[in-house]
């Protein structure tokens, strides 16, 4: 078990865990996890960590097959300017690997904004703490668990 099963478990919601055989020269893990999965690349999201003003870090959940808009996430974050984070300080916040970063289980909690796409679907993927690790479930359960804002933050 990922800290973000665990973190799932612990709060008694309503989930499922899917795993694949995650390969290692695949360019884009939310794509494969969509491709092997067999599902909607818009229902599958990625977890990114921000940097908002040089100074917090920030998490934005946004489909895998979309873009994330640093105006928007700094806009809802009530910041200036965002930035992605240096890849060993998400590591070492969150204490995931990259491709396997989930929002749930992350060593410090972090601000956390869902695209507002998320709320269509009635479940959701997201990265359950490992590549090849996907754990499906409600957004607004999501939402509960990070204490998330839902912002449209994806690119036009």
């Amino acid at each position: 078990m990922t800290p973000g099963i665990n973190c799932a478990k612990k709060a008694k919601v309503a989930f499922k865990v899917h795993e694949y055989q995650h390969d290692a020269s695949s360019q884009s893990y939310g794509l494969e996890a969509a491709e092997k999965l067999n599902i909607p690349s818009k229902r599958v999201f990625k977890t990114l960590v921000a940097k908002l003003d040089g100074a917090t870090l920030v998490v934005a959940v946004v489909p895998v097959d979309s873009m994330l808009s640093m105006k928007s996430l700094a806009k809802a974050c009530a910041g200036k300017k965002a930035e992605m984070a240096d890849k060993l300080e998400v590591q070492r916040s969150t204490g995931y690997v990259l491709g396997g970063v989930s929002p749930l289980g992350q060593k410090k909690a972090l601000k956390t904004v869902i695209d507002e796409s998320a709320s269509q679907f009635s479940t959701i993927y997201v990265s359950a703490g490992r590549r090849g690790l996907e754990i499906e479930l409600s957004a607004a359960d999501l939402q509960s668990l990070t204490r998330a804002s839902f912002f449209s933050i994806c690119q036009a």
